[in-house]
């Protein structure tokens, strides 16, 4: 008998671990253009839909160039979370990156994405006049 009781008790665990669902404004990021060493900070914004705290357990970027920053609370249901995602803006030429996000939610990995170009600075009309008159 102990034993039905303690698999029934870890079968209502487990579905309940798995009963967390969270939902992205957006989930892929676009930085379009931007200019060598800008801010190349962004925030991906998602609500827990479920019906239980939602736990980020971890997260993975696809290279060191591109940073996440995990929420360090569950987030309640129905509250906002951030993740915030910072990428190397003095890396010059196209990129598109991932980021994998283990959780408790029904389906435990999360894909984002973040693209865009770095281009280097346009000179000032002052650095262009200079570099005409000499």
């Amino acid at each position: 008998m102990k034993a039905f009781g303690t698999l029934l008790a870890v079968f209502f665990i487990s579905f309940s671990m798995n009963s967390q669902e969270f939902k992205f404004e957006k989930e892929s990021i676009n930085y379009g253009k931007i200019n060598k060493g800008s801010n190349g900070e962004r925030v991906f914004v998602f609500t827990n839909i479920g019906d239980a705290p939602l736990i980020i357990k971890n997260i993975q970027s696809s290279c060191g160039c591109t940073v996440p920053e995990k929420p360090e609370k569950p987030i309640m249901p129905g509250e906002k979370g951030e993740i915030k995602v910072s990428y190397n803006t003095s890396i010059i030429g196209g990129f598109s990156k991932q980021i994998t996000i283990l959780s408790n939610a029904k389906m435990s990995r999360k894909l984002l994405k973040i693209r865009g170009y770095v281009e280097k600075k346009a000179l000032l009309e002052k650095e262009k006049s200079m570099l005409l008159n000499n």
